[in-house]
């Protein structure tokens, strides 16, 4: 890997969205030109469910002398856990798991088992989807803000700002949400701030497009929410089946102190180890920039001493666009024994990937 650039920075980054999904990213090359900037020579996508955008990246990755890592990001769920009331890596819903694929090389052509899978995940939420798209509608034409949305709405400008076709975008609430946060915002009616106060509860006009757009998924899109439809999910077992038959190896993505407790099911490195091995799966990701450094030591370490490789990524899922390079909470370098770990994670992945790509 190449020298990092920044004094304490990681080379490498193993999760980012590319769009058409959410992403703080306006292009891949936006992506890629940034982790050029920033001495990476790994760059690793995540995306769910449609991976045609690849092409794209593997090409202008190459051109700038940037590995691209080929992912997938897997919303699924174990009924077990979630009968047993056990937070995973979802704050805020029992049994929900959040699964990555990583180095995966079989998805221009999927196997017809992986074919099914994905045509049955996006199937479930494009529904979901168009359900929640139509109960926002009528929650603003309700609060006197007709928007006149629809889900092929919003898909076509989804599509249209990352220059794609239509059928290659993935809908997601965060597409959702900025849609009616900019229907809002373009509204002419003179009393859109009364209906906003209304609608949300803001005791002042709201001034910043995210804070609206966090507010409208918390207050509606949450469960519970009068806009909720709740997610239909494929078990882990099918999700990992889903990564090895995209010839990708599954990660499991650790929160650790991102959340407050520590989830029980991670509630301390021998136990997330134990409990992800389970699975079958022996390697582990993490976003640090939502964990302090002891933390992160502890859990990378433990997880490395129980024979677990681990890598580390940003996400880039949020408006937000932060640094590329991981760090850690409030922006603390990794510490250099915990980028040793990662460094050596991240080459596991990019052999595997060299060694089965199509």
């Amino acid at each position: 890997m190449a020298d990092e650039k920044q004094g304490g920075g990681f080379p490498a980054n193993t999760h980012v969205h590319l769009p058409p999904n959410f992403s703080a990213f306006s292009s891949v090359r936006q992506a890629v030109d940034l982790a050029v900037d920033a001495g990476l020579s790994v760059l690793g996508a995540s995306n769910y469910y449609d991976f045609r955008v690849y092409r794209e990246f593997a090409r202008y990755a190459g051109e700038r002398g940037i590995f691209p890592l080929f992912g997938l990001e897997i919303v699924a769920r174990d009924e077990e856990l979630a009968g047993e009331g056990v937070l995973v890596n979802d704050p805020g819903n029992p049994g929900k798991v959040y699964l990555c694929g990583k180095g995966i090389t079989r998805f221009v052509e999927p196997s017809p088992t992986a074919k099914a899978l994905l045509t049955r995940i996006r199937a479930g939420d494009a529904k979901r989807m168009a359900e929640m798209v139509r109960r926002m509608s009528a929650l603003f034409e309700d609060a006197g803000i007709p928007t006149g949305l629809a889900d092929a709405d919003i898909i076509t400008r989804v599509a249209d700002n990352a220059g794609c076709p239509v059928d290659h975008v993935v809908l997601q609430e965060r597409h959702v949400a900025r849609a009616f946060q900019e229907a809002l915002f373009e509204s002419a009616a003179e009393d859109r701030w009364d209906a906003v106060k209304a609608l949300l509860g803001e005791p002042v006009p709201p001034r910043r497009a995210q804070t609206v757009q966090n507010d409208i998924r918390s207050r509606f899109m949450k469960a519970g929410r009068p806009a909720f439809v709740e997610e239909s999910y494929v078990s882990v077992e099918e999700a990992v089946l889903l990564v090895r038959e995209l010839g990708g190896l599954p990660c499991y993505p650790v929160l650790a102190d991102g959340a407050t407790p520590i989830s029980r099911f991670e509630e301390t490195p021998e136990a997330l180890a134990e409990n992800i091995a389970r699975w079958g799966i022996r390697h582990a990701e993490f976003i640090p920039n939502r964990n302090e450094p002891e933390v992160l030591r502890r859990y990378a370490f433990g997880l490395r001493e129980a024979d677990i490789l681990v890598t580390a990524g940003t996400e880039h899922n949020t408006p937000d666009l932060i640094p590329i390079v991981p760090a850690c909470k409030g922006g603390v370098p990794i510490p250099e024994d915990v980028a040793d770990l990662f460094r050596e994670g991240t080459e596991a992945l990019v052999t595997h990937q060299k060694g089965t790509e199509q």
